[in-house]
This record gives C-alpha cells, sequence and structure tokens, in this order.
C-alpha cells in the first residue's frame, strides 16, 4: 500500500464521482500518465489505496506521481475522445504508445479544378480527400483501376486553370490518343461533366457502388427507349464494370449495413486491434493498430481506446460496433455487442483472422531482422511452461538405439539458443550393458557424459530432455541428481500407440505439460526429439555397417584397412564387391590384390 503525499490526499479528497480523464505529474512536472474513467473518484483513489505488489510497473508509476489534475466530461465517450486526444499531444511515459504504420496508402482526390485520384503514402492537409488507408494493396488498386476505366481521369499535374485552357496553354498528351483521358487539358471535357465524375468515384470509394448502378441502369433504359443504342452501350459498359467490380470485393451479406467490426489479439508487450468497415453488405475497409503496452493495462481498456481511435481516424458514422468480449463502453450513437451466431459472427471471427495475421507478420518480420528473436521467445515461453528458473539456452537430449541387443550405442544432442550445435554432439558406444537393456544404457551414458564434464569444468545444460517417457526421466535423475548431485531440469517427451509424441512430462514425479501439437514450443520440443533419433539411427545404421564389412573382408588375407575402404567406397556393398567381375576389381586395385579378392570370393580358384 502506498502512502500518497498531502497535496494528493486533498485531491483525492475532493474528486468527483463524474467522468472524466485524470492526468499524473512527476516531480518535474511533466505528465506521465493520461487516464480515463466512468468515475473519477472511484478509478483514480485505486491507484493510491490499492496493493499492487502483484503488478511491478503501475507500482513503479504511483511512486514518481508528485500531482495530479482532472478535467470533468459529461460522459464515458468524452472522456475517451479526450484521454486519446491528450495522450497523442503529450505522449506520456507509462501510456500505451499507438505505432502508427504510415506505410499503408491511401486514396486522394486532390482539390484541384479537375482533381487527380491516386493512391498515397503521404497525407498533405491542402484541401485534398483522402480515403483510407488500405492495408490490403490489392484493394486499393482494383479501385483505381475501375476508377481508371471508368472515368479517364487525368494523371498530369498541370495546373487545369479555367485561364491557361482558354489560352490554349496545354496539349493533349499520349494518354488522350489511347483514349484513357479525354483532354480536360484542351477544354475537351468541361469541368462540370469532370465534377460529376468525381461525384460518383467518390461514392465508389465509400462503397456506394449500388446507388450508381441502380443510377447507369435507369440511364441505359431512358437510352435504348430514345434509340440512342450506341450511348446506351456505354453506360452498359460502365455498369459492367461496376458489377465486375463488386464480384471482387468480400461481399458478407446484403442485409448487413454501416457496421464497425473489431478484434483483439496481443502478445507481451504489444495489443493489436483490428477494425473492418462494413458498408452495404461488403467489407469496404480493413486496417489493424498496435499499442505498444506501457503498464499492465487490461484489454477491455486497450480495446475500448482502439474504437475511439479508429472510428475518429476514418470519420465512421456506424451505428452498430460488434466486439468478441464484454467492454464497460456506452457511446451515444452506437450500440455495442457480441454476437454469438450467425453473419455477425462470422464477422468478428473474420476480423480476428486478419489481426492474427497482421501480429504474425510483425513477429516474422522482427524475426527477420533480429534472428536471435524468434530463439528467445520460444525459450522464454519454454520456460514459462516447465516454470524453471533459467532460460534453458543451453539444452541436451539423449537416445539409444539397438536391434536385439547387438550394436548398442547412444548418443546426445545439443541445442543452443534453440540451434542445433552439431559440433557438441556425443556418440557412445555402450560398454558395460550385455543385450537390449535402454535403462540400463542411458545409466551408462548419462553418467559417462556428465562425469567428463564435470572434469573438465565444462558449462552444463540448463535444461536435458530424455526420449521417452517416466523411466527414462527417472534413470537420468538417479545418475545426475543423485550420484552426480547436479540440479538440472529434465523433462520427457513421451509417444502415443501411433509412435508420435504426444505429450510433455516435467517434474517428479512427473506430470503432463498442457502443450498441443500445434503449439510453438511443443514443434520445437518435437524438433529435438527428431533430431537425436536422426543421429543416433545415424550412428547405429554406420557401426552396423563397418561391423559387417569387418566380418567379410577381414577373412581375406593379404588385403589391408586401406584397400578394405577402397572397395566399400566403390562398390557400396560386400555383396556388389562379391559380385564383381575380375576386370572390375583389377581396374581399382590392381591385378595381385584383385586376384586375391576374387578368389577367395569364388572358392580359391583360380582364374
Amino acid at each position: 500500500m502506498y502512502n500518497p503525499p498531502d497535496n494528493i490526499k486533498q485531491i483525492l479528497d475532493r474528486l468527483p464521482e463524474s467522468p472524466g480523464v485524470y492526468q499524473y505529474f512527476n516531480r518535474e512536472g511533466a505528465i506521465i500518465y493520461v487516464g480515463k474513467a466512468k468515475n473519477l473518484k472511484k478509478r483514480v483513489h485505486q491507484y493510491f489505496y490499492k496493493d499492487h505488489s502483484d503488478y511491478p510497473k503501475t507500482q513503479l508509476l504511483v511512486k514518481q506521481i508528485a500531482d495530479l489534475k482532472y478535467i470533468v466530461v459529461n460522459t464515458e465517450e468524452d472522456a475517451l475522445l479526450l484521454e486519446n486526444n491528450l495522450i497523442k499531444k503529450h505522449l506520456p511515459r507509462y501510456n500505451v504508445m499507438l505505432k502508427d504504420d504510415k506505410s499503408y496508402p491511401s486514396i486522394c482526390i486532390a482539390k484541384e479544378h479537375f482533381p487527380r485520384v491516386f493512391k498515397t503514402r503521404k497525407i498533405i492537409k491542402n484541401g485534398s480527400e483522402y480515403y483510407g488507408p488500405y492495408s490490403n494493396v490489392h484493394t486499393i488498386d482494383l479501385l483505381l483501376e475501375l476508377i481508371s476505366e471508368l472515368y479517364k481521369t487525368r494523371s498530369c499535374k498541370l495546373a487545369l486553370t479555367k485561364e491557361n485552357i482558354q489560352r490554349g496553354k496545354f496539349k493533349v498528351c499520349l494518354k488522350y490518343h489511347i483514349k484513357n483521358c479525354y483532354g480536360p487539358c484542351e477544354g475537351l471535357q468541361s469541368e462540370e461533366e469532370y465534377k460529376k465524375n468525381i461525384a460518383e468515384i467518390r461514392e465508389i470509394i465509400k462503397g456506394n457502388s449500388q446507388n450508381i448502378s441502380d443510377h447507369l441502369i435507369k440511364k441505359m433504359k431512358k437510352l435504348a427507349a430514345e434509340y440512342r443504342f450506341e450511348e446506351a452501350q456505354k453506360i452498359k459498359e460502365k455498369y459492367e464494370a461496376i458489377e465486375n467490380f463488386k464480384s471482387k470485393s468480400i461481399v458478407i451479406n446484403d442485409v448487413l449495413s454501416n457496421i464497425d467490426v473489431f478484434s483483439y489479439d496481443e502478445d507481451e508487450h504489444s495489443a493489436y486491434i483490428n477494425i473492418l468497415r462494413i458498408l452495404k453488405g461488403s467489407i469496404v475497409q480493413g486496417y489493424t493498430i498496435e499499442y505498444r503496452k506501457k503498464l499492465e493495462e487490461p484489454k477491455e481498456e486497450l480495446l475500448a481506446m482502439a474504437i475511439v481511435e479508429l472510428r475518429q481516424r476514418f470519420n465512421s458514422n456506424s451505428k452498430e460496433i460488434l466486439v468478441p468480449f464484454e467492454l464497460n463502453l456506452e457511446l451515444k450513437n452506437a450500440k455495442i455487442s457480441i454476437p454469438t451466431r450467425g453473419a455477425k459472427k462470422k464477422l468478428v471471427e473474420l476480423s480476428t483472422q486478419n489481426v492474427r495475421q497482421y501480429k504474425l507478420e510483425k513477429l516474422k518480420h522482427a524475426e527477420k531482422l533480429n534472428p536471435d528473436q524468434r530463439a528467445v521467445r520460444i525459450l522464454s515461453n519454454l520456460q514459462k511452461s516447465l516454470q524453471i528458473n533459467e532460460l534453458p539456452m543451453h539444452i541436451e537430449c539423449f537416445d539409444n538405439s539397438n536391434i536385439s541387443g547387438s550394436d548398442a550405442v547412444a548418443v546426445c544432442v545439443v541445442f543452443k539458443k534453440a540451434k542445433p550445435a552439431k559440433k557438441e554432439y556425443r556418440k557412445y558406444n555402450i560398454k558395460t550393458v550385455v543385450g537390449a537393456d535402454d535403462y540400463a544404457s542411458m545409466r551408462e551414458v548419462v553418467r559417462r557424459r556428465y562425469s567428463r564434464m564435470i572434469e573438465e569444468s565444462s558449462s552444463l545444460p540448463n535444461l536435458i530432455i530424455a526420449d521417452g517417457g517416466v523411466g527414462q526421466m527417472e534413470v537420468i535423475r538417479q545418475v545426475a541428481e543423485d550420484e552426480l548431485k547436479l540440479n538440472i531440469p529434465i523433462a520427457g517427451l513421451a509417444k502415443n500407440s501411433r509412435h508420435k509424441t504426444n505429450e510433455v512430462l516435467f517434474g517428479f514425479p512427473p506430470k503432463v505439460i498442457g502443450l498441443k501439437a500445434t503449439d510453438e514450443v511443443f514443434k520445437f520440443l518435437a524438433s529435438i526429439q527428431e533430431e537425436v533419433h536422426r543421429f543416433a539411427i545415424s550412428f547405429h545404421r554406420d557401426k552396423r555397417s563397418k561391423s559387417q564389412v569387418k566380418s567379410e573382408l577381414d577373412d581375406v588375407k593379404g588385403i589391408g584397412e586401406k584397400t578394405k575402404k577402397e572397395l566399400i567406397s566403390h562398390f557400396k556393398s560386400v555383396k556388389r564387391i562379391k559380385n564383381a567381375e575380375f576386370s572390375e576389381l583389377e581396374k581399382l586395385i590392381g591385378n595381385n590384390r584383385a586376384s586375391i579378392i576374387y578368389n577367395h570370393f569364388h572358392n580359391n580358384l583360380t582364374r
């Protein structure tokens, strides 16, 4: 519990129970936090008279508060708007920070006599109209392609004033000759006609293309009735282009109109909020923002803040807002609801897909710039899942391999920073165990591995993984903990009846750690298991191969190791050596040695 200074106590005593915004100042007089409240007195009192021991960042903030001020407003919505504006203005240290990705393009209708319509990433406050931003570049390109096809707007930057055109200052360019512009620069298209086209363009961008389609149908029928078929055909082509564009848009449901859909996702450092704007049954806009978290802000507060920010940014007047979870938020002219079924629930699910995809792309981009970031994240999540004290930067995993007890071997693979450290892999021929006894083999190998590391003062692992269940884990524990007095966490990877890893075990007695097969940590542990299997099987296969070579070729007197290796390297197997023609052998190892080999495998008969 924190005991506030006297000046703050006095302010706390006279705080009203009204909606408002509060500002915290440090000793230098700088604003360090801005917050909003439905009830100022109740909310601000919580900072100073509530235990924050579970929230260290909030605890740190409260200790730095030297003064506070507040502003009373009429509604919670007004408080949200004011909070949003104050945060943008003062950028307080402990407030969430909006990471605004300004790389997304918008459509600009320039403030000009004959307005250009183009894609831009720069917002210039000169009276031009901007629509967007669009996170899906395909959507904006599709829109501009439609506009260019239908209305042939100019792309040049000429100052097309009435005076300049009348003086004949400009000449039509190639765009006019290939019929992609109507030539307003020479007065071949009137400003009045051009602005009518701009009005239609504006409606298409806003998503009101159905109104234009209806208007074009009526106009086309009227022209046809007057036998003006060429003009009617041009109108028909325009109508078909709009309908084609609509077919490429994501159509949800004609009944749904003027809805804002929000979804939320987060990680340790950021919150991600997506908005889908629905107009006349189609998604006309999709956008995701990221807030950098500074305190232990609840997701409800962050989503409420984002709703106000995004609706303000897009000048949204939607009467209906769909969200994924309950919010303590009331807006004057909009109803907030959580859909549980039907088309509206599918909209929230679609928005959720978008926000998760955005989060994934940000993560991949960050990891591309900093490859170690992914490794640290996986290991941090592994540490949390197992609840171990150290980040497992050094992991070792053991496996045995034998066939009916013959050629018994074991291996140890080493992962450092979540990546294989192949130079540190180790192979072991089992020396003290007769027959197929996996537990005894594991005991021998673990003892040899860590006894030597202790003798050489080598860096010990932060985590040992047993390729197996409870039995293997217990054998490793007995050697590492009971015999060698090492305190290293031990995990096990158990398999199902189909010989597929399905459980992660940890602790003594071992318990199942609830990791799904799709979880990144589970996949990482499974990759370690696959690697130790590969290495063990490869080693065992090599050893069997050498044994077979030894038993067959060592009986041939007068043939040394170098010749045997040369033969195996060329023929790949003893069987092929047996079946080889003398001429093949002679060509490889010479007449004398070829005679010895050939005669040995052909009952010592002379050729």
